[in-house]
């Protein structure tokens, strides 16, 4: 029975040290960017350089008028996300409480995406919606909604245009493959 300890023992602490060297190991390996470490200008930085070598503009001038109107593109796809919400209420449904009437950190439509703002238009919708509120003022909230979205994407629509005038046929492609065009 005293083997079997000693051998239960040495088992156990070979385990932890092969674990903790694994734990050790992780930790000298150099920070990848993790969900606490997103930087949405550096993604957008990053996105920016992949698209210029995609559509192989060297020109400094030329790179410039296009990215330019990419970035109106990037301001204005944000607008709009943040008219999109997230199909609900937050995560955990229809939690009830000042969290989710649009005070909180679970409050539904607090974030629209990269950095995207929530509407007020959304935020007041889904208030009227969380309070009950009579059908007359969900009515209201929600036309005020959809004006406030259509006229995002209406700016979203012009700004994909101004972009594509400049484009020739394949940096034109790029655009679409990466999301900036339809």
């Amino acid at each position: 029975m005293k083997k079997l300890n000693q051998t239960l023992a040495l088992a156990s602490l070979a385990t932890s040290l092969w674990l903790g060297t694994g734990q050790l190991a992780a930790q000298d390996q150099p920070q990848r960017q993790g969900r606490g470490n997103f930087d949405p200008a550096q993604f957008q930085q990053q996105r920016l350089e992949r698209i210029q070598e995609q559509m192989g503009v060297k020109d400094e001038a030329e790179w410039k008028a296009i990215q330019d109107r990419i970035q109106k593109v990037f301001d204005a796809q944000t607008a709009v996300v943040g008219f999109r919400g997230r199909g609900g209420f937050g995560r955990g449904g229809g939690r009830g409480g000042a969290d989710n009437a649009g005070g909180g950190n679970n409050g539904g439509g607090r974030r629209g995406g990269f950095g995207g703002a929530p509407s007020p238009e959304l935020e007041a919708l889904q208030n009227a919606i969380q309070n009950n509120a009579p059908s007359e003022q969900v009515k209201a909230a929600l036309e005020k909604y959809r004006a406030a979205r259509k006229a995002k994407e209406a700016a979203l629509e012009k700004a994909q245009a101004e972009l594509q005038k400049i484009l020739s046929v394949k940096q034109e492609a790029v655009a679409v493959t990466n999301g900036l065009l339809n």
